[in-house]
């Protein structure tokens, strides 16, 4: 057997073995075991995590056994599989920053030389414009896990008004518009809400018992939707260039309907609560937006318009 396949084959089995020993893949691939200690040594620096254990019943392990077996990509695939990865350089913060960064340099190294020759012509013909945000988050991993593990998480959450500590127990992380995005349940509300995870100051584990929340995912958080204990319900007539506005805002998305015409609407239920949120947005849209409902909305619009007024009125 050549030299090369013996390596894939090896790599492949030691995956496969919790344990092993020399001794033992001598005798399964036919060579000596100075041969397989080569081999051994050779997959180490290819980046097998084999670790030795000395004495009577010592052999190898794989510390990590969930390694992947090789893969033949067309050049066409290296190319799409580079610049997935190429794709996220502008984010500040990723939940596998370095894991990002080694798997593009290493997934580079091994292209062939006129494969790597053609991405790099292709790099100034493509690229995939993200906003530049200032913001980071550094506990995307955190919330990732959580949102995989079934964890509640305390949070110091930050907003205008100042810091507060909330219970959430994470369904996933999104990006979009160069900013991350956890939907999860907020304990405190009981009910689902996104947060931005640039906001969140800090995270630690939580004592309260975890929802069983598995049925929900990032595919299906809207037409699951916890209902809150005080909502109404909120009717907004869009022109297009409102409805352009309203796509930008991943909250909006599930109240979001939009006609041939390019015109749309809102419509769902709304906490309570967050009725001043909801006058203010609105009034930054003008006359691209029409509030219908519910009267309680347009009375906290004309609140903020009577503010305004005073605000910038004569003294």
């Amino acid at each position: 057997m050549p030299k090369s396949q013996r390596l894939v084959e090896m790599m492949l089995t030691v995956n496969r073995k919790r344990t092993f020993t020399v001794k033992e893949l001598a005798r399964e691939f036919g060579v000596s075991s100075r041969t397989i200690l080569r081999d051994l040594q050779e997959l180490s620096e290819l980046g097998v995590p084999l670790y030795a254990e000395v004495g009577p019943h010592g052999g190898y392990r794989v510390l990590n056994r969930r390694l992947l077996p090789p893969i033949a990509f067309t050049e066409k695939e290296a190319a799409a599989v580079f610049f997935a990865i190429h794709a996220l350089r502008p984010y500040s913060s990723l939940p596998f920053e370095a894991e990002a960064s080694s798997v593009l340099n290493k997934f580079y190294a091994y292209l062939p030389e006129d494969v790597r020759s053609r991405i790099d012509l292709m790099k100034d013909r493509v690229e995939f414009v993200t906003p530049a945000r200032r913001a980071s988050s550094p506990h995307l991993s955190l919330l990732l896990d959580a949102a995989v593990e079934q964890k509640v998480l305390l949070i110091e959450y930050e907003t205008k008004e100042g810091r507060t500590e909330r219970e959430i127990q994470p369904i996933g992380i999104y990006t979009r518009n160069g900013l991350w995005y956890c939907p999860a349940y907020s304990f405190e509300r009981r009910e689902m809400r996104v947060f931005r995870c640039d906001r969140i100051r800090e995270v630690k584990h939580a004592a309260t018992e975890p929802l069983d929340l598995r049925h929900l995912h990032l595919g299906n958080r809207n037409e699951s939707r916890s209902k809150a204990l005080d909502t109404i319900r909120l009717v907004v007539e869009l022109t297009p260039a409102g409805v352009e506005v309203c796509e930008a805002e991943p909250w909006q998305e599930p109240r979001l309907h939009i006609r041939e015409d390019g015109t749309g609407w809102l419509e769902g239920t709304v906490s309570r609560q967050d009725l001043p949120f909801f006058a203010r947005f609105f009034l930054r849209l003008g006359k691209d937006v029409t509030v219908n409902g519910p009267p309680e909305l347009l009375g906290a619009i004309r609140q903020e318009l009577t503010e305004l007024a005073a605000h910038y009125g004569s003294s």
